[in-house]
């Protein structure tokens, strides 16, 4: 009995060990490190590449679609690597010269706020603010669809979320659907808008892809730096003014 007890243990150790180690080294490495010293120093605030980029960041208000600020959102900044930053600054630039600003809703997410999203997704009788986002989508069924995914391209510091607002009239452009809606009106090239709704979407995106942003086929919003500097490595340092 002793020694199945014994060949036991050293198994479960064995099994532990292996579960410790199947991520690779170099994610072990960053982690450490974030836990060390924060903000890798390839990162910045936006506002310090686009000073006059407007933020409206959904995750560190509790208009989302949780309904409460998200994990790891210890500030109301935007983060990318240096990289993005500067490709979105050559964005911010030519849209400028066309009386147009960056509104960013989100850029860098803390693998945390991603965990957060999990953890509320499996609470299926929270649903608090589905008529605002998902009204509908079943709740269940979020995973299935892919709203809720385990990892996301933010955490990976070269993805932004944004609109523009016109400084003509000091309001955002009418894109035909509102940030983070969950459903078919969400996608850039969705036909029932109206064909306003549908040019200003074409401003946003033809002024991304010019300058290295690729688009996200489910969201109008989304756009994410082809070369990205960590295509492989997802981040938890949290967002907080540094």
């Amino acid at each position: 009995m002793i020694k199945k007890a014994l060949l036991a243990s050293a198994t479960s150790l064995l099994l532990l060990f292996f579960a410790l180690f199947s991520c690779s080294s170099g994610e072990r490495d960053i982690a450490q490190e974030q836990q060390e010293e924060g903000m890798p120093s390839d990162f910045t605030l936006i506002t310090d590449v686009i000073p006059d980029a407007i933020l409206e960041i959904r995750y560190y208000s509790s208009y989302n679609f949780v309904g409460e600020r998200i994990d790891g959102y210890m500030a109301p900044v935007a983060i990318m690597t240096v990289k993005a930053a500067n490709a979105l600054k050559e964005v911010s630039d030519e849209l400028a010269e066309k009386g147009y600003r960056l509104k960013i809703y989100d850029a860098y997410r803390p693998q945390r706020a991603v965990n957060h999203f999990i953890r509320w997704a499996e609470n299926v009788e929270d649903v608090r603010m589905k008529p605002y986002f998902y009204p509908d989508v079943p709740k269940s069924e979020l995973f299935e669809r892919q709203y809720i995914m385990a990892r996301s391209g933010h955490s990976r510091g070269s993805t932004v979320d944004l609109t523009l607002l016109d400084m003509k009239t000091g309001k955002d452009l009418d894109m035909g659907g509102v940030f983070d809606w969950f459903g078919e009106l969400s996608h850039p090239d969705y036909e029932n808008i109206t064909p306003q709704q549908k040019a200003n979407r074409l401003i946003l995106r033809e002024a991304m892809l010019k300058h290295g942003f690729a688009p996200l086929d489910s969201e109008w919003w989304h756009f994410t730096l082809k070369n990205e500097p960590y295509p492989d490595t997802y981040f938890d340092f949290p967002i907080t003014m540094q």
